[in-house]
């Protein structure tokens, strides 16, 4: 089984990869792990036939749905996971009160995120539709703590780890909190193939019970779990995954109302921008079978450390 991911460092795939927690065990399939720069990127290479299954943002899903990819999101991963970072010189949320008085201050200017189509891209572009503001689309986020640096953006928006490089790095910091750029925005959620619904059944709902395990592994153990990663990815120090779990710690496997909501109000945007062409309906993203039986209770993503002992 061929498995997207991306250098997220929040999802649960680096927990799964590393198998030192034996959550993924159960499985019993060969897994290839195949990484992306971006969701959009993977989008392709669900279309090339190169992944079964992908960690991605529900916006790039929407758009290759529209196209004619038969694709359904069959589980949630975390919610809120874009932010937006600038120097220290700018006023934050915190100080003006208003996500229109902050994005004032950058008139005129440049704003970096991810490639056009990412869930970063379509928030960004929703909220300075009406503003002097350039937005420059990178196929890499790492790039945009660099273009930060030298000058080429006054700002970036993307995920919890970009907040974290900017802080360390760039003496920069949060001028828009994760939960204010759009409420309960679906980060990203597990999506397969549609046709394995039907093949591999088994195989879907082994790994959603693995991937839920792995989520609420990080909400009850983040320190341990920071270790995990860390030392799967290497370069990067258990500090710094600690400190982007904490900017949005918001993880459950679980697809509750407000996340579906969520994700089908960013279609009249998608279509206001030209990255959909035509409408599409909540049945033909989301597969609800595999999560209502592994996780039929209240989501995790509002509850933080709250996971009941029996899914721990």
């Amino acid at each position: 089984m061929n498995i997207g991911y991306l250098s997220t460092v929040y999802h649960t795939s680096f927990i799964l990869k590393s198998d030192e927690k034996d959550f993924i065990n159960e499985i019993g399939t060969n897994i290839n792990w195949n990484l992306f720069s971006t969701g959009p990127a993977m989008i392709e290479a669900f279309k090339m036939g190169e992944i079964d299954l992908g960690y991605i943002g529900l916006p790039p899903v929407m758009m290759g749905i529209s196209q004619g990819l038969k694709l359904k999101c069959v589980a949630g991963g975390h919610v809120e996971g874009t932010v937006m970072v600038a120097n220290d010189s700018f006023s934050s949320f915190h100080d003006l009160g208003s996500v229109s008085e902050v994005l004032k201050q950058f008139e005129g200017g440049k704003i970096g995120t991810p490639a056009k189509g990412s869930i970063h891209d379509v928030i960004i572009r929703n909220l300075i539709q009406d503003m002097d503001i350039s937005i420059i689309n990178y196929p890499w986020a790492d790039f945009i703590p660099a273009a930060m640096g030298n000058g080429e953006i006054i700002a970036g928006v993307g995920t919890p780890s970009l907040a974290t490089v900017v802080s360390r790095e760039k003496n920069g910091r949060i001028v828009i909190p994760t939960s204010k750029l759009w409420p309960y925005n679906p980060s990203y959620g597990i999506v397969v193939r549609e046709k394995l619904i039907k093949q591999v059944p088994e195989f879907i709902k082994s790994f959603i019970k693995a991937h839920e395990s792995a989520s609420n592994f990080i909400l009850q153990h983040p320190l341990e779990a920071a270790q995990l990663v860390a030392g799967e990815l290497g370069g990067i120090d258990v500090d710094f995954v600690l400190d982007t779990y904490l900017i949005s710690p918001k993880y459950c496997a679980s697809l509750p109302e407000k996340y579906m909501k969520s994700t089908m109000d960013f279609i009249p945007l998608l279509r206001k921008l030209g990255y959909l062409g035509k409408n599409i309906k909540r049945e033909d993203i989301f597969q609800l079978e595999f999560i209502q039986g592994i996780h039929p209770g209240p989501s995790h993503y509002d509850l933080s450390s709250d996971v009941p002992d029996s899914e721990k």
